[in-house]
């Protein structure tokens, strides 16, 4: 598995229409595909992206702590976010976002994804089997992205807030094959319009998409 940048973080909400225009308002977001079932949001369709899935609600928090968008200025970008929000704030239906500081080709490209774990250290390390790289005691890269893993009890995940994460590859079956030398257990397989993916279960149950653009790939 060689997955080569963090793609998207997709949720199941209830209603995604507040959701979607929260991001288009604070956080330099546009739509960028809008479905019969979710809505795919970001400054870029080829870099970090949020996806939203109808859901019935209430979902668990599960493991997901938060996300952490880049930006270029952080002044600038938390000047466009509501007077009250704190440094981590909601965006609706227990979504947290943080800003970050850093070099970046694009604005509120996907920083780092935060997870909570009984066991920070243990959960990096199965994240390793699944392709991403070192980073840290608790932490995974990959693409200039991260995964962070945090101390704390995952709670209940029976009806998860957090749908997937993904990452983008040359080539999801050869993701399959992996998979099956490693024994870990691959989910599904979704042939869609623009893009091929195969999800798999990682650590704590969280879904990883593994998504390959086809040709045809055209989102703007």
């Amino acid at each position: 598995m060689e997955p080569r940048t963090l793609d998207h973080v997709a949720f199941w909400v209830t209603d995604r229409v507040p959701i979607v225009a929260f991001c288009e308002r604070h956080l330099g977001m546009h739509v960028i595909s809008n479905e019969l079932n979710f809505t795919l949001v970001g400054s870029d369709a080829r870099r970090g992206k949020l996806t939203f899935f109808d859901a019935d609600g209430p979902r668990d928090r599960g493991p997901l702590e938060h996300v952490g968008l880049r930006v270029s200025n952080l002044a600038a970008a938390r000047a466009a976010l509501p007077k009250d929000a704190a440094d981590v704030f909601e965006i609706g239906e227990g979504i947290h976002v943080t800003l970050v500081e850093a070099e970046t080709d694009v604005e509120y490209d996907l920083d780092h994804v935060a997870l909570r774990s009984a066991s920070p250290e243990e959960t990096a390390r199965d994240y390793r089997r699944y392709g991403f790289n070192e980073a840290g005691p608790a932490r995974v890269e990959v693409g200039g992205a991260f995964v962070e893993v945090h101390a704390g009890d995952p709670g209940r995940n029976e009806r998860p807030l957090l749908n997937h994460i993904a990452v983008l590859v040359d080539s999801a079956d050869e993701v399959v094959a992996d998979a099956a030398e490693l024994q870990i257990e691959v989910e599904s397989v979704v042939d869609a319009a623009n893009t091929y993916a195969a999800f798999l279960w990682g650590p704590d149950r969280v879904r990883i998409e593994y998504v390959e653009h086809k040709p045809t790939f055209s989102l703007t």
